[in-house]
């Protein structure tokens, strides 16, 4: 009945726009629950929700006791430090793992077990690989089964030299190890069936960076260094890179760079932030022109007092931008940690008058910059954002404190606390399961 009561309080003290504009299809812990799935429910007993002021227990006291829920709960949570310390390094989520690639001519790579709070090493970039300022991506391949993921690694140092450009296909270093079949087996069992996993797959060139190559083995070179890089299309097969004034498509079926555009910024930029919007993920919006798809995809890009929207026309190949508001407190940053949740980007820290601890918030659909009162526990640069969907939690990982020094630190925070319409999620979800239900009604206005 507590959980009703702070739910219902937290609602009701919500945003008008949190609340009232409510679509008719919510998604809640990744299930579709619609006004159908709500009469399934055998809500019609209940009362309205706004008809609750009768309760025994005033607003007043539900008050004081989010306060002190409040109180116990800090912004972040500090997990298991890293085997070492990292600064601009490379995250990708499989899974439960967090695959860590490399640093700041740092060549090591680790997976990081999210329920075990754990990490393992995979291995090493080869000896002559410098990284500085790369990137990691993850490729999408449907074809292939999803306990493998191929990862692509590219960049360069300073000027364009030294680049290298890699491919991993990636198992999980915890498979055929630590399953509950295993435990009954003695240690040497476990020691000689670890190593037969490890030689097939070295067999099989898993889990080790190897050159990237065409169809006809050539090799491909791409990528210059503090770039930033994401994957897109229609299918997923263009590879968008953006580095001082410059964006290029690579298609990674053809293996040819199909466009190269300037960007309509005065400075050059680096280390800055690159994500696609949500939209192009959940709706896959497409137009039928003259019996063809067309497909637009969309994405922001910020650095220092640069704001952009990109919007790539795949059918024509030409790019379109529009400018966007920068607030002033980040005007001066770039080399923070930033991550793209539905209609928000949250950015950590940063690098410009001194290294930062701030955190802001930027509303796609609002236009609009938050900066928060609640801040890292200290300044930090070069650290890297990662969103884990399967509980909304937001891992920062490494980076450099205010002394350039490279940190082991690791930490994780929830999605709700940054953006309230997580929270009013959150807090539907309390009502739904609660006993004592009550009837909410879904609109489309």
């Amino acid at each position: 009945m507590k959980n009703l009561k702070i739910a219902h309080f937290l609602l009701l003290n919500s945003k008008k726009d949190e609340i009232m504009k409510v679509p008719k299809t919510w998604m809640l812990q990744k299930r579709q629950v619609t006004s159908s799935f709500l009469k399934k429910l055998n809500l019609k007993n209940f009362s309205n929700i706004n008809n609750m002021g009768n309760q025994t227990t005033t607003q007043k006291s539900l008050e004081r006791e989010i306060k002190e829920s409040q109180h116990l709960i800090t912004p972040f949570q500090t997990l298991k430090k890293l085997p070492i310390p990292l600064d601009q390094t490379q995250c990708v989520l499989h899974k439960h793992e967090l695959l860590i690639c490399g640093g700041h001519n740092q060549r090591a790579c680790y997976s990081y077990h999210i329920l075990k709070n754990e990490y393992k090493f995979i291995c090493k970039y080869p000896s002559h690989v410098i990284l500085r300022g790369y990137c990691v991506v993850k490729l999408v391949d449907s074809n292939k089964d999803n306990n493998q993921i191929t990862l692509l690694s590219f960049g360069s140092t300073w000027g364009g030299y030294n680049k290298h450009t890699l491919v991993m296909k990636y198992v999980s270093v915890w498979s055929n190890h630590n399953n509950n079949d295993d435990q009954n087996q003695n240690g040497m069992n476990k020691s000689k069936k670890f190593n037969q996993l490890n030689q097939l797959n070295k067999s099989n060139n898993y889990n080790q960076w190897i050159p990237f190559t065409d169809n006809h083995n050539n090799p491909i070179i791409i990528g210059r260094e503090g770039m930033r890089a994401l994957i897109g299309g229609i299918n997923n097969h263009l590879l968008f890179i953006t580095y001082l004034d410059n964006i290029s498509v690579f298609d990674l079926n053809t293996f040819q760079l199909i466009q190269h555009d300037q960007l309509p910024i005065n400075n050059k930029i680096y280390y800055h932030c690159f994500v696609s919007k949500s939209e192009n993920r959940q709706e896959q919006e497409m137009m039928k022109t003259n019996q063809r798809y067309k497909q637009n995809y969309q994405m922001l890009l910020f650095c220092w007092n640069i704001g952009l929207s990109i919007e790539y026309d795949e059918y024509n190949n030409t790019f379109q931008f529009h400018k966007l508001p920068v607030c002033h407190d980040m005007k001066p940053f770039n080399r923070y940690a930033y991550v793209c949740i539905n209609d928000v980007i949250l950015f950590f820290g940063g690098n410009g008058n001194g290294v930062s601890k701030s955190i802001h918030k930027y509303s796609i659909r609002k236009n609009k910059w938050t900066t928060f009162k609640n801040t890292l526990p200290n300044p930090l640069c070069d650290c890297v954002a990662i969103l884990n969907e399967e509980d909304n939690g937001i891992h920062i990982i490494g980076g450099a404190n205010d002394k350039d020094i490279k940190v082991s630190t690791h930490m994780k925070t929830k999605v709700r606390i940054w953006d309230p319409s997580q929270l009013v999620m959150v807090c539907l979800f309390i009502l739904m399961n609660t006993n004592k239900l009550c009837y909410i009604k879904l609109t489309n206005k």
